[in-house]
This record gives C-alpha cells, sequence and structure tokens, in this order.
C-alpha cells in the first residue's frame, strides 16, 4: 500500500516545491535581491552537485556555480514558463557551462599535445592565459576583501574548501542557519563588488 501513496505523495511535494520556487522568481525577475538570496538558499546544494558530477573538481564546480547564479540574476528577466520549471531551466544553464567548461579543457589539452608533437625544441607559451588567469584571481581575491571576515571565511570553505554547508557549520563551530546567511550575504557582496548586477 505505500509504493501506491509514495509517488502521488512525492508528487505533490515536488508541485508544492516548484510552487515556492516560481514565486520565489517571480520576485527575483522584479529585481529583488532578498528574493536571489532565498533562491540560492533552496537551489545551490543541488546545483553545485550537478556541476561537480559534471566537472569532477570541487574548486571548478565552484567557480562555475558562482557563474551559474550571475547568470541567473542577469538572464532572469528573459525566462518564461515555456522554457520549462524555474529548476530545470536553472539546471540546463549549469549543465550547460559544466559540459562547455570540460569541453574548453579538453580542447586546450589536445591543443597543447598536438602543439608538442609538432615542435619538440620549444614549449608552448601560456604567457596571456597565465596573465588572464592570474588578474581574475586577484579579482576575486579584491572582492574577498571587500567582504566581512565571516563572510569571506564562510566563502572560502565552502567554494574553495569544498564543504558542504553543514561542514562549514562545523568546521566554524556556527549554527547551521548562521553559516548559510553567511555564505549567501558574503555571495552577493562578491556579486556587487565584482559588477554582476544589471
Amino acid at each position: 500500500m505505500t509504493d501506491d501513496v509514495g509517488p502521488p505523495a512525492r508528487r505533490v511535494a515536488d508541485t508544492a516545491a516548484n510552487e515556492v520556487l516560481a514565486a520565489v522568481f517571480a520576485r527575483v525577475c522584479e529585481g529583488s535581491e532578498e528574493a536571489f538570496a532565498e533562491l540560492y538558499d533552496i537551489t545551490s546544494a543541488r546545483l553545485h552537485g550537478l556541476i561537480l558530477s559534471v566537472v569532477r573538481a570541487p574548486d571548478l564546480a565552484a567557480e562555475i556555480t558562482q557563474e551559474v547564479y550571475v547568470e541567473v540574476w542577469r538572464q532572469a528577466a528573459r525566462w518564461s514558463a515555456d522554457k520549462g520549471s524555474v529548476r530545470a531551466w536553472m539546471h540546463t544553464i549549469a549543465h550547460r557551462r559544466a559540459v562547455d567548461r570540460v569541453r574548453s579543457v579538453q580542447r586546450e589539452t589536445e591543443r597543447e599535445v598536438r602543439w608538442a608533437g609538432t615542435t619538440r625544441e620549444s614549449e608552448p607559451d601560456h604567457t596571456w592565459e597565465g596573465v588572464e588567469q592570474r588578474l581574475e584571481v586577484e579579482g576575486v581575491r579584491a572582492a574577498l576583501e571587500e567582504l566581512s571576515t565571516l563572510q569571506k571565511e564562510a566563502v572560502s570553505l565552502a567554494y574553495y574548501g569544498g564543504y558542504s554547508h553543514r561542514e562549514v557549520a562545523e568546521i566554524l563551530g556556527l549554527p547551521l542557519g548562521t553559516v548559510k546567511t553567511r555564505i549567501r550575504d558574503g555571495l552577493l557582496g562578491l556579486r556587487s563588488v565584482m559588477g554582476a548586477g544589471t
């Protein structure tokens, strides 16, 4: 009998969760930063997990997760129900970005292998890539410095250390809700400092 009750109950719960998410997202579309923070709280764990399952690297997954939320913020007003549920739309963006990054890394590796095969005496020149990466890292570091010490610590552990919110709470000896708030506020601060607004 539980088999008959389980799936419909799950469908009802999923429908209710989708309705809550749609209501939050409607406020995001109107430019509400508070709603954006709520959207992050509701969706970030699954979204990060999806990206991590594709790229298999915690640091890279954290970076792509941040990029996805910036894109969601920028593209929110363009979303429409015919693109599917909000969660499905966000997961599509996340999956595309993760796959694109994997392909980009593969292409880069293939280019390096081909280059190494054709020029044995000289190494490939990655000067600009190094400079570009250094500039990006410096930009993120500078943005992190604008956060409070507590926000910076929580964001760094979650996104650069690869810890879950619960693990960050244990490491810092703080309640889970406090840690989630610090991470959310820290991400909003990073977005603001790095000019990710509309």
